[in-house]
C-alpha cells in the first residue's frame, strides 16, 4: 500500500467515525421513569477487545452487553466494530426507595432521598434455587470482610478452605453489605467478569468501584426489595417506552447453551394497554412484538402519533456504516423530551 493510499484510507475512516457520532447524538433523559441516556450509547471495538471487557470499562454486565449486541462475537469483535452500550434503562416497577434489584435484568437501582437514581450491574444467583424475591434490608456492613464458604459449597467443591482472609483472592471484595436473608450478601468481587451473569449460590456481586459507591451511600437498616422484571414500561415525555429482558429459563439456557427459546408473556397486551392508559389505541403493536423478540434489554418508544409529537424511531439503520466494517448497523436520531412528564431531575 502506498503512503498515499494508507492517508485516504485513514481519512475516510475518520469521516465514518464522525458522521456516526454526529448520527448518533444521544441525549440525557430527564423523567420520571426512565434514567441513564436515551436509547443507548456506543463505542467502536478495537482489535484486542471482547465484549465482556467493553462492558466492564462502561460499568455494564456481560449478559445485557450481549442482548443489546446479538450480530457481534462476543469474543472478538473486530477492530472498529460499533458496539451498542445499554445506558438508558427503565426504573422497575412499585415502591422507589432504597436498593432495589430486578433478577431479569441482573441490576440493582439505588433510590436515596435527594439524589439522582444510581443503577449498577449485578451477578446473581446460578440456579432457580438460588434465586428470591421480596423484601428485606440492610443489617451490617463490613469493609474487607473475610469469607466463609457455606457447608453446601463445601460439599459441592471440597477443595475449597474453610476461611478466606480478606485480599485479592477474596471473592467478596472490598466491602460487603449483610441482608436480613440469611447468607445473602451485596459485595465486591475478585472475578469481574461474573458481573452481569448468573454465577453466584445467591449474593449479588457488583464492580468493585459500584459496592465502593454504594458502600458509602447505603446506611443500616436500608430497605431493599428483590424483583424478577423481564419487561418493563416507562414514559418519557408524552412517548411510552417498553424494554425486554431475558427471562429466568433463558437467562438459565444461555448460561448452559447459549442460546435460548423465544418468551412467553401472555399478559403483555393487557399489561402494554393499562401502562398506556388513554394512549392505548395508539400503541404500535408491531414495536412491541418487535421488542419482545429481539429481547436487547434497550428502552424503545412503542406510541403512534402525530409527526410533531412522535418520538423519532430509535433502531433507524445506516448502511455505510456496514460497509466500513461497522457489524452492527444500528445507529440512533436525537430524541427531544417533552410533554408533562418531562419535568424532574437530571440522571
Amino acid at each position: 500500500m502506498t503512503v498515499g493510499a494508507a492517508i485516504l484510507l485513514r481519512s475516510i475512516g475518520s469521516v465514518v467515525t464522525a458522521l456516526a457520532a454526529l448520527a448518533f447524538a444521544p441525549v440525557p433523559v430527564t423523567a420520571a421513569d426512565i434514567i441513564g441516556t436515551l436509547p443507548f450509547g456506543i463505542v467502536f471495538a478495537s482489535a484486542d477487545d471482547t465484549l465482556a471487557d467493553i462492558a466492564i470499562d462502561n460499568d455494564l454486565g456481560y449478559t445485557e452487553i450481549i442482548m443489546a449486541n446479538p450480530a457481534i462475537d462476543p469474543w472478538l469483535p473486530g477492530d472498529r466494530t460499533l458496539v451498542v452500550l445499554p445506558t438508558a434503562h427503565i426504573l422497575p416497577s412499585g415502591r422507589r426507595s432504597g436498593i432495589v434489584i430486578n433478577l431479569a435484568e441482573q441490576r440493582l437501582y439505588h433510590f436515596a432521598q435527594g439524589k439522582a437514581v444510581a443503577s449498577f450491574p449485578v451477578g446473581i444467583g446460578a440456579e432457580a434455587a438460588n434465586l428470591r424475591t421480596g423484601s428485606t434490608s440492610v443489617r451490617a456492613k463490613r469493609v474487607n470482610p473475610p469469607w466463609m464458604p457455606s457447608t453446601r459449597m463445601r460439599e459441592e467443591d471440597p477443595d475449597l478452605p474453610p476461611y478466606v482472609p480478606p485480599g485479592p483472592d477474596n471473592p467478596l471484595g472490598p466491602k460487603a453489605l449483610y441482608l436480613g436473608w440469611t447468607g445473602i450478601i451485596v459485595h465486591g468481587t475478585n472475578k469481574p467478569y461474573g458481573v452481569g451473569r448468573r454465577v453466584s449460590h445467591g449474593c449479588f456481586r457488583l464492580h468493585n468501584r459500584d459496592i465502593g459507591r454504594l458502600y458509602e451511600e447505603v446506611p443500616i437498616g436500608t430497605q431493599i426489595r428483590v424483583v424478577d422484571e423481564p419487561v418493563k414500561l416507562g414514559w418519557i415525555g408524552d412517548s411510552l417506552y417498553i424494554e425486554v429482558h431475558l427471562t429466568t429459563r433463558q437467562a438459565d439456557a444461555l448460561e448452559e447453551t447459549g442460546r435460548f427459546d423465544p418468551p412467553d408473556f401472555p399478559n403483555l397486551e393487557e399489561v402494554v394497554a393499562r401502562a398506556a392508559g388513554r394512549a392505548a389505541s395508539r400503541v404500535d403493536w408491531g414495536a412491541v412484538q418487535t421488542a419482545v423478540e429481539e429481547q436487547r434489554g434497550i428502552p424503545r418508544p412503542i406510541l403512534r402519533g402525530p409527526s410533531e409529537t412522535e418520538p423519532l424511531r430509535v433502531f433507524r439503520r445506516l448502511h455505510f456504516l456496514r460497509r466500513w466494517g461497522h457489524h452492527d448497523e444500528t445507529v440512533i436520531t436525537q430524541i427531544s423530551p417533552r410533554g408533562p412528564r418531562a419535568r424532574g431531575a437530571d440522571f
